[in-house]
């Protein structure tokens, strides 16, 4: 699946198709890095994304903040357009990527979207979905 910033400068592949999982985040925190009602989260096995442009300069900044859980969350963002393009945590199998990025995100995939942290929610969730006060317990 292809992914980019807002200006181009930043493109990736993630290593499938379609993301393992989709989470829509309802916290402030991801309220806040999104700027909007929620942030979205497609999950990746783990991948490389080219940090550097070829003059060797860098086209990603990375950002790191504390989790409620206490571990450290790369927040990987576009120098150039400030695009926010993955959350990492080293040690982890999988890679967040945010799901503006992603080309070919669809409303289908959007339907199997998981919803967290819902107690903060600023809008409705949509009925049947999955819906979890916090975070889910996997």
């Amino acid at each position: 699946m292809e992914g980019r910033c807002q200006c181009g400068a930043v493109r990736f592949t993630a290593p499938l198709p379609a993301p393992r999982k989709i989470y829509v985040c309802h916290c402030t925190e991801c309220r806040h890095q999104s700027s909007s009602y929620c942030g979205i989260t497609a999950v990746f096995p783990w991948f490389e994304i080219p940090m550097v442009n070829s003059d060797g300069t860098a086209k990603i900044r990375i950002y790191t903040r504390r989790t409620l859980k206490g571990r450290e969350l790369e927040c990987l963002f576009c120098v150039s357009c400030g695009s926010r393009l993955i959350h990492r945590t080293h040690g982890e199998s999988t890679l967040n990527v945010k799901g503006g990025c992603l080309e070919a995100l669809t409303q289908e995939m959007m339907s199997t979207a998981v919803h967290i942290w819902c107690k903060e929610a600023v809008m409705e969730i949509p009925a049947g979905r999955e819906c979890w006060n916090e975070e889910p317990e996997e």
